[in-house]
Formats: structure tokens, C-alpha cells, sequence
């Protein structure tokens, strides 16, 4: 059995798919770590995090509550139901959304979507009046998309997909597939790429499909399930795609990274490297962040390894964020790293409220997003 295995299972519990089984949420980022995390030892800055903005969602209790920013818009969730609305910082308003919250918030703008562990889908519109409600088939781990073109999509924990329509919430398509009889629980969400909706899976794959209708466009492997036992062949893709002009990237666990045509499927090229947090890209390099907590940088075009920062060994990073000259990610104690995009050096650290960062980063149109597990929400900007 792989090192990593024990450490994720505790991230994401493990649930078997062909009985539908589902186990209680694992709050990994306030559990003692299993493995000593690397001590932060002092750096020589080459630029400076300052605080932007500072405000606060509610607590995500054992799930990941990713923020929505549209614009100079944010907003975040907290898991007791609290709804919030930021404009340039201000508290624009705040609601109770009368439900528990799991995964957090989609918005385009004109509609505010949040689920439930119950697999409720609640609509709001941008002043935070009630729309409309609607149900998947299992609990949500992940924040809803909200597309321009008036659809919300809603991946629930049994890996399907929903789209409802914006205007009324009736449902206009659901995308299912088989899945192995094990798999890994997470908050894993999906991506828009033009007319075709970008998602990966258990069992390694990743998929294009068309928003119109919810059909399949092409199917392509990330990694193929290896080992002798039922965890050993756990190889699923538990973060979101990332896409360029011409390409997709996804990783995936105990498995690849890897890069596929966008318009195709077909395979540009791989390399070996587990990860459950994700990666990011920029017109340079992908950035990856592999499960024992090193960065990785690699060129887009062939996969090649330009840098690795490893001193954030087993800090349970986030999803790392591209920036300009910089890349940013997140740890399980709430400190924000800043590496330098040349070389992966450190160029500057800040500490938000003492809690993890499991929530993917967001752009602003100055600066990023972070939000905590205490619901702290950070907007930074590397000086």
C-alpha cells in the first residue's frame, strides 16, 4: 500500500460506489496529521502579500465551501446556512439560506446557486431573493456552476451531473456513468471549456460534454487503475480540469497528470505524479500539486519538469493558483504561500486565521480569493 493512501482516505473517507454507500464527511484539515508536516522555516522575501479585503462566510464544518467571485463580486457560504454577498469588499448582504451548505457557491452574476448534503439545489437571484429549488440524486460536495448562458450544473456525490435551467430550475439533462466499486469521496467539481463541460472520474477518466444536451464528445484516460487490492487500484481524478485554448489538462490520484486535444480527446502526454488538490495553468507551465505536498512546475507543451519546491512536505496544500510571476497555494494551518514562477522559490508567506485552505483560490481582477475552514475570506495581492 502506497504512504499516501492512509493520509487521503483520512482527507476524503472512502465509499463503496456499487452499493451507494456513503460515510460521514472527515474534516481533515482540523485532525491531527498522521505524518509531520515540514516546519516553516524562515524565508529571504522578493515581494510582499498584503491584505486587501478581509471578511467572513460562516464555518465550512466538514466540508469545502468554495467562494464565487464574479467581477468585483463575492460570494461565499458557510455551512449553517449563512449566504454572503461582497462588493469591493463590502458586506453588500447576508441571508440565511434555510438549508445546510455543501460545497459552496456558483454565480454568474444574475443567479446565486448553493446544494445541500441533502442534494437540494437553492437559487437565488443577485439581491438574494429565493428563485427556485430543485433535487439531485445524493448529497453535493461541490459548488455549482453557473454558466452564462443559463444553466446551473450540479455534480453530486454518486458522480452524476445535473443542468437545470437558470430561469425555472427544471432539468434539462443528467449525465451518469458506471464507476469501480471503489472510489474515493471528494469535492470535485467540473469545468467549461467553450460548448463542452470538462469533468474527471473514478476509474481515472476524463470526459467532454456537450452543454446542449449532456452527450458524451469524447472520453479520455488519465490513469489506469494498478495494484492487486480494491485501494491500490483506486485511481481517481478528485480535482477539477484545467483548460487552455487547445488543451485539457486533469491529475489524478495514485495516478497521472496528463494533457489531451481539447477539441479531440486525443493524448498530447503524460507524466507519473498522484494528487487529490489539483493544478493550474499559465501560457508558460502547469502547476501541480502532488500528495505528499510539493509543487510542481512542467512545461505545457511536453511535460517537463521546470522546478519543484518541496519544503511544504505534508502541509495539505490547496489547488495551487497561477498569478502572473507567481503561484500561490494554501496550507492546512491557513498560511498562504507565494512561490516565484521561474523558479519556485519562496517570495513571500502571510497567515490568515489559523484554519486550513481546502477551498481553491480564486482570481480577482486585483489579487486572489482564499476562504478558510473558520469561513475567513481573504482577498490578497502580491506587492
Amino acid at each position: 500500500m502506497r504512504a499516501a493512501l492512509g493520509l487521503v482516505v483520512a482527507v476524503l473517507a472512502l465509499a463503496g460506489c456499487s452499493t451507494m454507500e456513503k460515510l460521514n464527511p472527515v474534516n481533515w484539515f482540523s485532525s491531527a496529521p498522521k505524518v509531520k508536516p515540514a516546519e516553516l522555516g524562515p524565508i529571504s522575501p522578493s515581494a510582499r502579500l498584503a491584505v486587501l479585503w478581509q471578511g467572513s462566510a460562516g464555518s465550512a464544518g466538514a466540508y469545502v465551501l468554495t467562494p464565487a467571485v464574479v467581477g468585483s463580486t463575492v460570494y461565499a457560504a458557510g455551512h449553517d446556512g449563512a449566504l454572503t454577498r461582497y462588493d469591493n469588499g463590502s458586506q453588500a448582504w447576508r441571508i440565511d439560506a434555510g438549508r445546510k451548505i455543501s460545497g459552496g457557491v456558483g454565480a454568474n452574476g444574475r443567479l446565486v446557486a448553493v446544494a445541500t448534503p441533502k442534494g437540494e439545489v437553492l437559487a437565488f437571484d443577485d439581491s438574494g431573493k429565493a428563485l427556485w429549488t430543485a433535487r439531485v440524486s445524493s448529497e453535493v460536495l461541490a459548488a455549482p456552476l453557473v454558466s452564462e448562458d443559463g444553466l446551473v450544473l450540479v455534480r453530486s456525490g454518486d458522480n452524476r451531473i445535473f443542468a437545470f435551467d437558470a430561469a425555472d430550475g427544471k432539468r434539462k439533462w443528467v449525465y451518469q456513468r458506471s464507476t469501480p466499486a471503489l472510489s474515493l469521496r471528494s469535492n470535485v467539481g467540473v469545468a467549461i471549456a467553450g460548448k463542452m463541460l470538462l469533468a474527471g472520474f473514478p476509474g481515472g477518466k476524463l470526459v467532454a460534454i456537450a452543454l446542449n444536451n449532456g452527450a458524451a464528445v469524447w472520453e479520455a484516460t488519465v490513469a489506469l487503475p494498478k495494484g492487486a487490492t480494491e485501494l491500490e487500484r483506486v485511481a481517481d481524478v478528485t480535482s477539477t480540469p484545467v483548460a487552455g485554448e487547445r488543451e485539457v489538462c486533469a491529475v489524478a490520484f495514485q495516478g497521472r497528470v496528463a494533457c489531451f486535444d481539447l477539441a479531440s480527446g486525443n493524448h498530447l502526454w503524460s507524466r507519473d505524479l498522484s494528487s487529490t488538490a489539483g493544478l493550474d495553468m499559465d501560457e508558460r507551465a502547469l502547476y501541480v500539486v502532488d500528495d505528499k505536498g510539493a509543487v510542481h512546475a512542467l512545461d505545457r507543451i511536453n511535460g517537463a519538469t521546470l522546478w519543484k519546491q518541496d519544503k511544504l512536505f505534508m502541509r495539505r496544500l490547496s489547488r495551487p493558483l497561477a498569478l502572473g510571476g507567481f503561484v500561490a497555494v494554501g496550507d492546512y494551518q491557513g498560511v498562504v504561500h507565494l512561490l516565484a514562477r521561474d523558479s519556485g522559490a519562496f517570495a513571500a508567506r502571510l497567515a490568515t486565521d489559523g484554519s486550513g485552505i481546502a477551498a481553491e483560490p480564486q482570481r480577482l481582477a486585483r489579487g486572489f480569493l482564499v476562504q478558510t475552514r473558520n469561513g475567513g475570506l481573504y482577498a490578497l495581492v502580491a506587492e
